[in-house]
């Protein structure tokens, strides 16, 4: 009987290292399982912060560009502003003589053939705009008057109804010519930016 006994035993004890081996096994392959869900699990929210990451980077980056941009364009503003500025100033104080018998024929001619019309000049340039008129009798003919206008220079004519005005002074031009000239200004004074 013990034999019999130690053979049951020992099948018992085969069967249970068996059963234990068996259980090992799965646990390790389940704990496997889990080992991996887990790394994907981590590689999933690795990815996805790092895809946060880069769009964010790329927002800040394109937010830095734009205030970039931004700066640049003021910096050209204030550039062009400074240049426009000087030219006003240049003219301001160097239009002296500027006035001629030609600038006030292209500017009276604006009014047409009818009547005669009246002539407004800066304060500095009344005198010279009368010696040049009585020099030239076809200007004389046209023009019935000069008055004062508080400009830097040039003519404004007005026919004698005062429903047509031809402005001709130096400060119309300037903002009738800058616009134009602006894109060739920015061109040359930012060709290497």
């Amino acid at each position: 009987m013990k034999e019999i006994s130690e053979a049951v035993f020992k099948k018992v004890k085969e069967e249970a290292q068996g059963i234990l081996k068996e259980a090992k096994e799965k646990a390790g392959e389940e704990i496997a399982r889990a080992e991996k869900r887990q790394a994907e699990k981590i590689e999933v929210a690795r990815n996805k912060l790092l895809s946060q990451a880069r769009e964010e980077a790329a927002r800040i980056e394109s937010q830095s560009a734009i205030r970039a941009r931004q700066e640049v364009t003021r910096a050209k503003a204030a550039v062009i502003t400074r240049v426009s500025d000087k030219v006003i100033q240049i003219l301001s104080q160097g239009v002296k003589g500027g006035l001629s018998a030609d600038l006030i024929r292209e500017t009276v001619d604006g009014l047409g053939e009818g009547g005669r019309g009246i002539i407004y000049v800066s304060a500095a340039d009344v005198d010279v705009a009368r010696q040049l008129i009585e020099k030239n009798p076809d200007l004389a003919g046209r023009i019935a008057d000069i008055k004062k206008v508080d400009c830097m220079g040039g003519v404004v004519a007005e026919d004698s109804e005062r429903k047509l005005r031809i402005d001709n002074i130096y400060e119309t031009r300037l903002e009738m010519i800058l616009p134009r000239l602006l894109p060739e200004i920015n061109e040359k004074l930012f060709k290497a930016l």
